[in-house]
């Protein structure tokens, strides 16, 4: 397959605007309606699914949309029940979550690395679908999104955050084991794809060989899926300033004030 001419800077950004204004639209109508929404980022290690939500929440208002990032998790969340801990960061009326990996690692890391048992492994993928159709009967709106992206590729934006002292603590142990693994992670997506890819909650591939091609169409078809309608807005007023009352300003030197790096600059 001929690879996808690349989209041009001066495009990507112009349309990236556009669609994140309607992103804006999208969350006013989430607060308004009282919607919950979930969007879960899934891929191999550097797909770019940070790169996109990035993207996705640069103009929102975090108070509306988070970022759900787990750590590894603590001795007590591993002998809790799987999706424990992920119930805690579901959303409530008016807001969205982004999860930047999610309780898919467990049919994907975890299962590759040994990081859970074999019983563990198959009892996720028979809890996952029932899981997602309680959230989904609920009123949840569950977007859920592969990022796909060459091995050659992959490989590539390895050594460019190696060798970028500003994005090396990207990579980490397991970001390099992947590669010698690469097979095997296919077969675990495979397998999750099968199991979890049920009619109330989709999976979507989403081709991120090309950056900026990849999250145009992602959050074109994010847009897509999302029945908002554009909410009228009361029109903000300024209010005229008040004459002074006769408050006068401490003297700046009794302040600790910033010293004016700037200014050595010029």
């Amino acid at each position: 397959m001929a690879k996808a001419e690349r989209i041009p800077k001066k495009i990507y950004e112009r349309e990236l605007k556009k669609l994140q204004a309607k992103l804006v639209d999208m969350q006013a109508w989430v607060q308004d309606t009282g919607a919950r929404i979930i969007i879960i980022f899934e891929g191999r290690d550097a797909a770019g699914k940070g790169s996109t939500i990035k993207r996705v929440s640069e103009y929102l208002n975090p108070r509306v949309t988070r970022i759900v990032a787990l750590p590894t998790p603590t001795e007590r969340e591993r002998t809790q029940w799987y999706f424990q801990r992920y119930v805690a960061h579901l959303p409530a009326a008016g807001e969205i979550v982004l999860m930047d990996r999610s309780w898919y690692n467990r049919a994907g890391v975890e299962k590759v690395m040994g990081y859970c048992t074999n019983d563990e492994y198959q009892r996720f993928l028979r809890q996952a679908p029932i899981f997602e159709r309680m959230l989904v009967e609920d009123g949840i709106i569950l977007l859920k999104y592969w990022f796909s992206v060459s091995d050659v590729e992959q490989e590539n934006r390895f050594r460019s955050r190696a060798d970028d002292p500003m994005r090396r603590w990207k990579l980490s142990p397991n970001d390099m084991v992947s590669i010698t693994k690469w097979e095997d992670y296919s077969r675990a997506k495979d397998a999750m794809l099968i199991h979890t890819d049920i009619p109330e909650a989709r999976w979507f591939d989403v081709d991120n060989e090309d950056k900026r091609r990849g999250r145009l169409n992602m959050i074109h078809h994010l847009l897509s899926q999302v029945p908002y309608t554009d909410i009228e807005r009361a029109p903000i007023e300024i209010p005229n300033r008040p004459p002074s009352k006769g408050y006068e300003r401490p003297p700046l030197s009794q302040t600790r004030r910033v010293p004016d790096y700037a200014a050595t600059l010029l």
